[in-house]
């Protein structure tokens, strides 16, 4: 910095950098720099650094507002621990999510059928709530508060159930509902409101983890630098892995405590790993990187996309796309605003970036007259998502069915082993657990690098390939799944035992038979799990990426509510062609036709499948940061 004689100006001397010989700082001190000038013969040289430069993040600001600073926010270290809040809130409601199908029927005391559409309707709710929740994440408040909230509400919810499983009051008498003598009597009333109030509060609070830890875990790292993008990929696969390694604690020590002490002292310890949950994700708010806030709401400017394009609907498209609006990419107006290239898909919507004239007044665009390019263009990448959405939704049914139906048939089976260890019916999902925490790694590992040196994609495969993979799994698993039950069956009527009482009359055949339809929905999920949480992040606008990766849970509640659809349907249409009333009612797994329903879900699996090679082939990926030039994080050395 040098000034003309005479020229007073002022600065501020926390921002002074005195480079010596040698480059070395020393303190901005005037006596010191006075002294040592006149020790010593050098180039002195004042250097006034903006401190919201140097170093920082571009668009990422830390939990006081301020620029977040490359090496001292975020990073591996502070991505694991929102990783290890996922994983504990997996710990914590697992068991409940595996079990609550035996705490209605076996305490609440509600029919099969009722107790397994009232588990699908809460676990469908609480994965649509979701979008509810990354919508608050985006535009309202910042993620970070969004995951502090929801582990609140959730632990309030667990503990509502503890109190109501502790208390006889609270509760129906106890009886044995597959004892065709006993007389049990339905939850209902008061108790019935609170049991409901106790899960959807878990609903609400689980749908706010999962909204927000995923992005707030990519969040931590660059897309536009090649190297931290490849680590993004490599995260979405340690989430599924803290899922795992929370869902087989869960599935072992929590059920055990759910089966063996009771299902109060199980909600008891839910209700503490969310709150030691809660401890770990809050000592990092500090040193988060947070996604700067933007001054207009996403959702408005792709509403506003639709009503321009439509008024637009009768002018004429420019043959070049260039002709369409976009602000000036100078460097003083483009500082942390979004540009993305033209795609030449979905067109109509262009009409919404028509010039009407040459120059484009303020106030056209405050009158919704005319949008950006970038604004068509998030646009396009919302609506381009839904296809690829809605042909996830059936493999979602199916995982309904591995978290109901197949839950109930492991009761009537012998769940032995060895002579005195009996596995609870509850802890089956282990299996395929286990499995995935072995194959996780070695996917992340061992096969994407082999398949990113011969394909040259830096996951290995794309990430439509990856979730086809694992549609043909879960269509495979659902046929594996019906001719298990029919080998079940067989063995029951073979043996004399189609009205056996469930857990105290098991069947002769072993519980390890439902694993195979566990292990190799297992592979469906690692495939198709982080396939689309890592799909819908890297695809989604900047500003709407916890909205996207909703997509995943939304894909799930559907799923779970159209199991629900599906169950009465079915009933419906075969009430009069089995002596139960329907392939699936009565509460006699022995009696009922499941193998029918396994069945005609492999079937819908399979023609999910052929409506999704149509729609990922028709589908166009849109351009990463990291493949752009000029454009990066800006350090000491300039952009990377």
């Amino acid at each position: 910095m040098s000034m003309e004689k005479g020229e007073t100006k002022s600065f501020d001397s926390s921002n002074i950098e005195v480079i010596g010989l040698q480059g070395s700082k020393s303190e901005p001190s005037i006596e010191g720099i006075q002294k040592t000038a006149g020790t010593r013969s050098f180039d002195l040289s004042l250097k006034v650094i903006d401190d919201d430069k140097v170093g920082t993040i571009e668009g990422k600001v830390n939990w006081k507002g301020r620029p977040a600073r490359e090496g001292v926010h975020g990073g591996v270290m502070f991505a694991i621990l929102p990783t290890a809040t996922f994983g504990m809130e997996n710990l914590a409601s697992i068991a409940l999510a595996v079990n609550l199908v035996t705490y209605l029927m076996n305490v609440m005391h509600y029919g099969l059928a009722d107790a397994s559409n009232a588990v699908t309707n809460f676990t469908g709710t609480g994965y649509m709530l979701s979008v509810l929740m990354a919508i608050f994440a985006d535009t309202l408040i910042l993620r970070y508060k969004v995951v502090c909230l929801a582990i609140v509400v959730e632990v309030v919810g667990f503990v509502l159930l503890a109190i109501q499983a502790k208390l006889p009051n609270w509760r129906p008498p106890a009886c044995n509902p597959f004892d065709p003598t006993s007389t049990c009597i339905k939850v209902n009333g008061i108790h019935e409101l609170l049991l409901f109030a106790a899960l959807y509060l878990l609903a609400l609070g689980s749908a706010g983890v999962k909204a927000a830890v995923p992005p707030q875990c990519a969040e931590q790292f660059e897309e536009r630098d090649p190297r931290e993008a490849q680590q993004i990929s490599s995260f979405f696969n340690w989430l599924l892995l803290s899922l795992c390694l929370g869902g087989s604690i869960s599935l072992t020590f929590v059920v055990w405590i759910e089966d063996v002490k009771g299902f109060a002292w199980g909600f008891g310890v839910s209700a503490a790993v969310l709150l030691l949950a809660l401890l770990v994700f809050a000592s990092g708010i500090p040193r988060y990187r947070i996604p700067a806030t933007q001054k207009s709401s996403a959702f408005l400017e792709i509403f506003q996309v639709l009503v321009v394009a439509l008024r637009n609907r009768k002018l004429q498209l420019p043959k070049d796309p260039n002709e369409l609006y976009e602000i000036a990419g100078n460097k003083n107006l483009s500082e942390g605003v979004e540009f993305l290239p033209h795609r030449d898909i979905l067109r109509f919507l262009d009409k919404a970036a028509i010039k009407r004239t040459n120059r484009i007044a303020a106030d056209e665009k405050r009158k919704w007259m005319v949008c950006r390019v970038t604004q068509v263009e998030n646009a396009k990448i919302i609506l381009s998502l839904i296809p690829i959405f809605c042909s996830t939704i059936i493999m979602s049914t199916c995982l309904a069915q591995l978290q109901t139906f197949s839950i109930r048939q492991g009761t009537t089976m012998d769940a032995r082993i060895g002579s005195s260890f009996h596995i609870p019916p509850a802890s089956l999902p282990i299996f395929p657990v286990l499995f995935m925490v072995v194959i996780i790694p070695l996917y992340d590992r061992v096969f994407v690098p082999f398949a990113r040196r011969l394909t040259g994609i830096p996951t290995g495969i794309t990430h439509l390939q990856r979730i086809g993979v694992g549609l043909v799994l879960a269509c495979l698993s659902m046929a594996t799944a019906a001719l298990v039950e029919i080998k079940r069956k067989h063995v029951a009527e073979e043996h004399g035992m189609l009205d056996a009482i469930p857990v105290l009359q098991p069947l002769p055949i072993s519980i390890f038979w439902l694993s195979l339809q566990y292990f190799i929905f297992g592979l469906a999920d690692i495939f198709t799990f982080v396939g689309l949480l890592e799909f819908f992040y890297s695809q989604a606008p900047t500003v709407l990426k916890s909205f996207a990766t909703s997509f995943l849970w939304c894909s799930l509640a559907f799923g779970y509510f159209l199991s629900t659809i599906l169950v009465h349907v079915v009933n419906l249409a075969s009430r009069g062609k089995t002596g139960t009333g329907g392939w699936l009612a009565g509460n006699n797994l022995n009696r009922i036709r499941l193998e029918y329903f396994y069945g005609l879900l492999a079937i819908l699996c399979l023609l999910d499948f052929i409506l999704y090679l149509l729609c990922a082939n028709w589908y166009k990926y849109k351009s990463q940061p990291h493949q752009e030039e000029g454009k990066g994080r800006t350090t000491k050395n300039g952009t990377v």
